[in-house]
């Protein structure tokens, strides 16, 4: 059958435009090495904010540890505004492998500080600074915000789309769940759910998770497998008859 021209055509701008789009990719995202316009106070080895970053200002107040992974899209604000001066000390302070999803949110007046090992999901929303309403004549926007430190601790995993409120402290190991709203302070190894966020398990040292957990732990890799070893499982073809016309069991 024969290829018309116009295809050809389409096929090849749209190689061509992917292509220089990866480039974009590549040499748009800020490393140590290559910061871009960002004067970082601190930026760790191995830590990459991906192209497009998301609004970044406030920089010479913003530590970044090493090996961190910011997806695209990412906000990185100390500070209400642009060009203010801070004083002293740090106002977003990530500890080494961290990693925050697309297009989430860190907006900073007092410290946001995480721990190492952080996981944040995508678009989450944090913040140490919020709106007051304290006056009814005034409008909500023009009075005076309140502002108090966030922490995350160590190891914590915050699900999708969770905000984090001014003064929140999560211990370590804190599961939040995906849209939760979460304020004031959640010991160790906790879940928590729902807005405003509540504690739904925990783990106790002597009896484990309570309420007990609903699925069985995950299989771990064994140890000393290699990247290329895992490649080739990756490579092997399926069974026959696992694919999409395999018999499936009767229902119920």
């Amino acid at each position: 059958m024969p290829v018309r021209p116009g295809a050809v055509l389409a096929r090849l701008t749209s190689r061509a435009f992917h292509a220089g789009w990866r480039g974009l990719q590549r040499a748009g995202a800020v490393t140590a090495d290559r910061p871009g316009p960002h004067a970082f106070r601190r930026i760790g080895p191995g830590t990459r904010l991906a192209f497009p970053q998301g609004t970044v200002f406030g920089t010479p107040w913003i530590e970044l540890g090493a090996h961190c992974v910011i997806a695209r899209d990412v906000t990185l604000a100390a500070g209400m505004l642009p060009d203010l001066d801070l004083g002293e000390g740090s106002r977003i302070v990530l500890g080494d492998g961290v990693v925050l999803g697309r297009g989430t949110h860190i907006v900073a007046d007092a410290p946001v500080t995480m721990g190492d090992d952080v996981h944040v999901g995508p678009h989450c929303y944090l913040t140490s600074t919020n709106h007051s309403y304290d006056d009814p004549h005034r409008p909500v926007g023009l009075q005076w915000p309140r502002s108090a430190p966030v922490t995350i601790g160590e190891g914590s995993w915050l699900g999708t789309a969770a905000v984090i409120l001014p003064g929140a402290r999560l211990g370590h190991n804190v599961v939040v769940a995906a849209g939760s709203v979460v304020r004031g302070e959640i010991p160790d190894h906790a879940v928590v759910a729902g807005a405003p966020a509540r504690i739904v398990r925990r783990w106790d040292p002597d009896r484990g998770w309570r309420p007990p957990l609903c699925t069985p732990a995950p299989v771990p890799l064994p140890d000393g497998i290699t990247a290329e070893q895992l490649r080739r499982l990756a490579a092997v073809p399926e069974p026959a008859g696992s694919g999409d016309d395999a018999p499936r069991p009767p229902a119920g």
